[in-house]
């Protein structure tokens, strides 16, 4: 049969370990036997980083404001092991900070439900979607190492020189600080993002922060929501008969144990990563779960919320046998056809997404699944397949 024509490309960001080795794969036996795979490939595979400097990472995300619909492959952010395995010039920051900052957008991350996988919170019966600032905190902080006894000041010089000092701790020894930033424009963009995607959705929208203990930089979070959500949003959620309200995160945290689910929860940058990878685990496992980052001016960035698979690719590289789960990159993949079918007006992408989406979720609920899902699975009797025979296995439904 003819392949699926694609009038635009799609951004493609391929990455490490066993990510890496599962993209090509899902290419190879889910996509390029139905689509005349159009993409802008960027190697954000952490030795390609390093050689250039981190620039193919920012030309990454430019290209993506440029198409307006990308795919990546999970990363490594390294950390001081990881400078010393890849020999690296730097410890360079995470890749989807820089993209994050680059599209200012906000990340939607939704557990991928499928029968006989049942979350382990028993009254969680609809999916919990966390909303993850997609911009500063932790992820663009600024780090020093105290040597020994002084003080440590926060020090803002405006424009016309003036200085604004306000103390951080007088040391007596050794330490460490962290500085970390935001903007009210990010923070504007994070809020209408929320309250589009509830309207959009029909879901309640909850926000939550530290406002109590961070009187300044939390609760700044907090007036900016509540004075969007009065002037430009109020009245729509009431008519849509969907609600948002704040609380402190303690709070959120003991609410989303005792829900059913079936509601948006926004977190600043740290709190949604933590807590996307809480919500995806206990709803089955972590290569269980749709990330896409949304930015304002209509440009998306699809992802698996996991990280690379460190352990399965050093089994790999022993030629020993692996059963990685690839739902979640799979899921990247069908977001990214299906945006690029929907901007293109392509019928024939979009439906193919949903049949690829369909083959994964069928192949797991006929029992065939991945080691991770058959040991939390309440079907009789899987058949644990490993990385490849899963892939195939989609694939033979697919072409069914």
């Amino acid at each position: 049969m003819d392949k699926i024509k694609m009038a635009n490309p799609i951004v493609e960001m391929v990455g490490d370990e066993m990510t890496r080795i599962l993209w090509q794969m899902i290419k190879d036996d889910l996509l390029l036997p139905y689509i005349d795979l159009n993409t802008e490939y960027y190697d954000l595979g952490l030795e390609y980083r390093d050689k250039t400097n981190d620039q193919v990472t920012v030309d990454s995300a430019l290209a993506t404001k440029k198409h307006h619909v990308a795919v990546k492959c999970a990363t490594i952010t390294p950390n001081a092991a990881r400078v010393k395995e890849y020999n690296l010039k730097e410890m360079w920051k995470s890749p989807n900070g820089t993209i994050r900052a680059i599209l200012d957008g906000t990340v939607f991350r939704a557990p991928i439900v499928v029968k006989g996988i049942e979350p382990c919170v028993k009254n969680w019966k609809k999916p919990i979607t966390i909303a993850r600032h997609a911009y500063g905190d932790v992820y663009k902080n600024a780090e020093m190492k105290i040597p020994g006894p002084g003080k440590a000041e926060l020090v803002y010089t405006a424009a016309d020189g003036t200085e604004t000092r306000e103390l951080i701790h007088e040391f007596n020894g050794a330490g460490i600080i962290q500085g970390m930033h935001n903007l009210n424009s990010s923070i504007e963009s994070f809020a209408r993002s929320c309250f589009n995607y509830a309207l959009d959705t029909k879901q309640e929208l909850w926000f939550a922060t530290k406002d109590t203990i961070s009187k300044k930089y939390d609760h700044t979070f907090k007036d900016i929501f509540q004075e969007i959500f009065d002037k430009e949003y109020k009245e729509a959620f009431e008519k849509a008969g969907i609600t948002y309200f704040y609380t402190l995160i303690d709070d959120a945290v003991a609410r989303v144990m005792k829900s059913e689910g079936g509601y948006i929860w926004a977190c600043k940058n740290y709190d949604g990563d933590v807590m996307s990878d809480m919500i995806s685990s206990a709803f089955g496992s972590l290569a269980m779960m749709t990330s896409v980052l949304v930015s304002p001016d209509g440009n998306y960035e699809y992802e698996a919320a996991h990280g690379t698979v460190q352990r399965h690719y050093y089994k790999h590289l022993k030629g020993e046998e692996t059963s990685t789960n690839s739902v979640a990159t799979i899921f990247a993949w069908t977001g990214a056809l299906r945006k690029r079918g929907e901007l293109d007006g392509n019928k024939e992408l979009m439906e193919f997404a949903d049949r690829l989406e369909k083959a994964t979720l069928d192949t797991i609920e006929s029992g065939e699944m991945t080691k991770d899902l058959a040991l939390i699975t309440t079907l009789p009797n899987p058949t644990v397949l490993n990385s490849q025979d899963f892939i195939k296995a989609i694939a033979r439904r697919l072409e069914a």
